[in-house]
């Protein structure tokens, strides 16, 4: 097994076990533009698109048929994973009895028992087990805007409002994307960025879900009970925050979804436009602050991103300066707190 140690002197050295979602594409290249070395990746996949995608993105790397390949070499320091969402607790937890860290898509876990067998792991073992929420973390305009917040560039921060809009796709969606036992709900799994942001951006440790709603709105599906919309409210003793997740991207959109983040602070605010300016400028990552100043527009485009670095040095040297370990569990926490309470207030409606 590698040692808690194994990676400082030398450059990260991961594998890939589980390959279900297209997120897995960003995952490998940020960790290779930071210099970690990929070992190979487990071809087995529900989607064989994601897979041939994988195989013309990184042609170069080894295609494995089995997984023990990567769990027993004593030179990989982390799995990383975007298996089936409700496979990826397992997967991490074998992971890190093998001494491996662990980056996973989000979300992390998809029910309360695997989250506490995964809590119970990490405390065994000391291995880190990570979740990449890349709303945050791969968008530029939102890395810029938690380091003008931390700045105090609007003052005190009083509400977030994060919404993030998806384009169905449903013709090229695997069987189990519409099956909550495998996804978590829609709560669970989208809605756990904008609860990331909503903790980073107000510097919050906890939080409570105060309302929550779920719910299959329109007849675009074959599938009636798939939760196509949500909703939560969390406030701490300082703070509010709104959550909006749907699947209503229009095919008109040329982009999969207008994701936006306003931040409102004591002394101004910010809105980032993460994906499109509808009507307006080209591009991504657009950035809009008015504070006592006036107003302007920031292009955060071509801003460098410091996730995957930030997250290579806590594993080579057993820190936290990425995210913590307790912040990763709390969004898990509250996400499935989120879930069940739409469950709970759906079947009583």
């Amino acid at each position: 097994m590698a040692g808690p140690m194994s990676a400082v002197g030398r450059s990260i050295r991961f594998g890939v076990i589980g390959i279900d979602h297209r997120h897995i594409y960003d995952l490998i290249q940020g960790l290779l533009d930071v210099g970690a070395t990929c070992a190979g990746y487990v071809e087995h996949t529900s989607d064989p698109k994601v897979l041939a995608g994988l195989k013309e993105r990184f042609a170069q790397l080894p295609a494995l048929a089995r997984p023990e390949v990567l769990l027993e070499d004593p030179q990989i320091d982390l799995i990383v994973c975007a298996a089936i969402p409700a496979q990826r607790a397992d997967i991490a937890i074998t992971a890190m009895r093998h001494g491996k860290d662990v980056l996973v898509d989000k979300p992390g876990v998809t029910t309360a028992e695997q989250l506490l067998r995964v809590r119970e792991v990490t405390a065994q073992t000391g291995r880190m087990f990570s979740i990449c929420f890349s709303e945050r973390h791969i968008v530029p305009a939102v890395q810029e805007a938690l380091k003008m917040v931390r700045t105090g560039a609007i003052g005190t921060p009083i509400q977030t409002l994060g919404i993030g809009p998806h384009r169905l796709n449903a013709a090229i969606r695997p069987d189990w994307f519409f099956e909550a036992s495998q996804f978590g709900g829609i709560l669970v799994d989208i809605a756990s960025h904008q609860i990331d942001q909503f903790l980073a951006f107000t510097d919050s440790t906890d939080a409570q879900v105060v309302h929550s709603h779920v719910g299959h709105y329109g007849d675009q599906l074959p599938h009636p009970g798939f939760e196509n919309f949500g909703e939560i409210i969390l406030q701490t003793p300082a703070h509010r925050g709104y959550v909006r997740v749907d699947w209503f991207t229009p095919d008109g959109l040329p982009t999969w979804g207008d994701g936006r983040l306003f931040v409102l602070g004591t002394s101004g605010s910010i809105e980032i436009r993460k994906y499109i300016d509808i009507e307006g400028r080209a591009g991504t990552n657009h950035l809009f602050l008015a504070d006592g100043q006036g107003t302007r527009h920031i292009d955060c485009s071509t801003q460098p991103l410091d996730f995957f670095r930030q997250f290579a040095s806590d594993v080579a040297e057993r820190s936290e300066t990425c995210m913590t370990q307790a912040h990763v569990f709390k969004v898990c926490e509250l996400a499935l707190q989120a879930q069940s309470l739409a469950m709970k207030r759906k079947e009583l409606s």
